[in-house]
């Protein structure tokens, strides 16, 4: 009986840790959006149109009613709307110099950095209006993209060609967290104008649908945080590895002793 109680309390001192480092964790989302089958509510966008960026690629073609007239303003493989699919070729690209500036045909440098692309389409359109009758100006970035690391299946770049992503995509992309990804803590990392701004998400409460970071701006980084244990497991050294082992050894030679 003695050696039974012995053995049960070694049981107990080897299990604590692991008993103390079990904790109830919501991995839902939106979890308190209620039980309710359909909800209906206004939808509250406070997303802004990214601004042009230095290192920013753009494509950029001009059409006009006389397409031959229009041909000088457009890099070769990029006359009008209906070649589109060649915005591809990084070749067609207009890049954006440290100074926000781009060099375009005929018109030479021109300051578009800073602009939106609405911006930067109705001060190119101006700017034509002096040679063409009706140009048409269309604006398309060729390295939209959003980084998605840490506690997700698939961290990765990736290219977001609708030029439109929010964050649940930009998971969904990655294969969605871990069940060691921090739910209420996800990190979208944005640098514009020289500023660097981080933002931090709860994906348990529902408002970050209405949160002004959950719609991507280009070059996002989004960053999902292990949870603690995660932390822990990682750190684990060989000598903590060495001393568990020893622990156990001790232990073993405790009840071997006791069972005599």
């Amino acid at each position: 009986m003695i050696r039974r109680q012995y053995l049960n309390r070694i049981l107990i001192f080897l299990l604590l840790p692991l008993i103390f480092s079990c904790s109830r964790r919501n991995l839902g989302y939106f979890s308190n959006y209620g039980e309710e089958k359909l909800l209906t509510e206004d939808i509250t966008l406070k997303t802004t149109q990214p601004v042009i960026q230095p290192g920013d690629l753009l494509h950029i073609s001009v059409s006009d009613n006389n397409p031959i007239a229009a041909a000088p303003f457009n890099k070769v493989g990029t006359v009008g709307d209906n070649q589109s699919n060649s915005t591809s070729n990084l070749q067609d690209g207009y890049l954006v110099d440290e100074n926000g500036i781009i060099d375009f045909p005929v018109l030479g440098r021109i300051n578009i950095g800073g602009k939106t692309k609405n911006e930067a389409k109705v001060s190119l359109t101006n700017l034509l209006t002096n040679y063409l009758g009706n140009p048409i100006v269309t604006i398309r970035y060729l390295n939209y993209r959003i980084t998605v690391v840490g506690e997700v299946n698939n961290p990765s770049t990736f290219l977001v060609p609708s030029e439109r992503i929010n964050l649940i995509e930009a998971l969904g992309m990655a294969g969605d967290l871990t069940i060691y990804g921090k739910r209420d803590n996800v990190m979208v990392i944005n640098e514009s104008d020289g500023v660097r701004t981080v933002a931090q998400l709860d994906l348990n409460d529902k408002a970050i649908l209405d949160s002004p970071n959950f719609y991507l701006k280009p070059n996002d980084i989004v960053y999902v945080e292990p949870v603690k244990a995660r932390k822990d497991q990682s750190s684990l050294t060989r000598s903590n590895i060495s001393l568990v082992l020893g622990i156990i050894s001790a232990a073993s030679l405790v009840i071997l002793n006791i069972n005599r």
